[in-house]
């Protein structure tokens, strides 16, 4: 695993940007975010999942949130600008973004979707995420990772 480059490795690669990769391993079928920042040895709060949804206008809208927190869906409805949102069926992720639940990096998805980071990343250097694979975590500076996916701060969880 150790010489595998995801999707979201290589673009961070190609815009010349640092990152950390930490692996971890999913055979305890253990890949929430609790479990993979005990596993790697992170502190939780600087460890963020990546959540995709559907607005009532049918577009998708993605989240990245601290992994300890639960997405709001009226507040993420308002930052997103639409009348409702709902989670993308689980069945419906890698058709959307070309990753799997539990894989999914907000780096280097089918498209670039309105992507918006929970307003508490906007405090801290760095944050962990989903490097594009079960068992693959990265680490980049906040910033950075914001210019690539486009992204916005917005107060999003509960």
């Amino acid at each position: 695993m150790a010489n595998t480059k995801t999707n979201a490795m290589r673009i961070l690669a190609a815009k010349k940007i640092d990152y950390d990769m930490f692996t971890y391993s999913a055979e305890d079928g253990k890949i929430d975010g609790m479990s993979v920042a005990q596993k790697i040895g992170k502190n939780p709060e600087y460890v963020y999942k990546t959540l995709v949804t559907q607005g009532s206008d049918k577009q998708i809208y993605v989240f990245v949130i601290p992994i300890e927190r639960e997405v709001d869906l009226k507040k993420a409805a308002k930052a997103a600008n639409v009348k409702k949102l709902d989670m993308l069926p689980v069945k419906d992720i890698q058709k959307w973004t070309g990753y799997i639940r539990g894989g999914c990096s907000p780096i280097g998805m089918k498209k670039l979707y309105p992507t918006f980071f929970d307003e508490h990343a906007a405090n801290i250097d760095r944050i962990v995420v989903s490097g594009g694979k079960i068992g693959i975590q990265i680490e980049v500076e906040v910033r950075k990772l914001q210019e690539i996916v486009e992204a916005k701060f917005a107060d999003v969880v509960k």
